[in-house]
């Protein structure tokens, strides 16, 4: 027994001695190279934002050097201006509503008689919640949209990962807002309009997901500034 006792001291010691040894005097759970995934994710996030607006300042550098004399006409320069306008990649002013989508409080319990209690699932915004209101204003004739603080362009994809978004290289966390310049009325009645968002609002009203929508009167949507280089698929050789 005794030879027993002195082996597992003698063990416990030599794991002291090898964490004490790793550690070196820090916290080996707070240490800056065990951050977590998502910690890593936000930090990306951070970056490519910052990317984001370094680009979009050397593309204005670009467009001033080539404005000085690159041998166009006045009809040359209205068509590029236009096709600027609906590639989204200037700023865009007029009457504009904003939708905004929220979870629900993780708490919530059904408040009509006839549904389930909630599970996880239903109290999240997802990937589809988002998709159906920007496709609606599209359908009622937005001119541009704006979600969070970037601006769609033909190329953007509408992405989750759980209840997270993740747009055009950075991530966000609801409430989510979305911005359509166009007619008020238009983009109201397309909201109204559509299926998918008339089965959101189900869950609205059964088990208190988020929904707002208001009129925010003349904006101006920031033009994309992102890399606007297109990838497509071709044979193998």
């Amino acid at each position: 027994m005794r030879v027993l006792t002195a082996g597992v001291f003698a063990l416990a010691g030599l794991i002291f001695f090898t964490s004490f040894n790793t550690a070196k005097g820090t916290n080996i759970r707070t240490d800056a190279s065990l951050l977590r995934l998502s910690d890593l994710v936000h930090e990306r996030s951070r970056k490519n934002g910052e990317l984001e607006e370094s680009n979009g300042a050397l593309r204005k550098d670009v467009e001033a050097l080539a404005q000085r004399d690159d041998g166009s006409t006045k009809a040359d320069d209205d068509r590029l201006a236009s096709l600027e306008k609906r590639a989204g990649t200037k700023k865009l002013k007029g009457e504009a509503i904003t939708v905004t989508l929220n979870d629900a409080p993780p708490d919530a319990t059904a408040k009509l008689p006839g549904y389930p209690e909630p599970q996880p699932d239903y109290l999240v915004i997802h990937q589809q919640d988002l998709q159906a209101v920007v496709n609606a204003m599209w359908q009622g004739g937005a001119e541009g949209i704006q979600v969070m603080d970037q601006r769609l362009i033909s190329t953007s994809a509408v992405r989750c990962v759980g209840n997270t978004l993740i747009l055009q290289g950075r991530v966000y966390s609801p409430p989510y807002t979305i911005t359509a310049v166009g007619d008020p009325g238009k983009l109201r009645k397309a909201l109204t309009a559509s299926p998918a968002i008339q089965n959101y609002m189900v869950y609205v009203n059964v088990y208190g997901l988020g929904w707002k929508v208001e009129d925010n009167g003349p904006v101006t949507l920031p033009g994309y500034s992102g890399t606007v280089d297109l990838h497509y698929a071709k044979p193998v050789e």
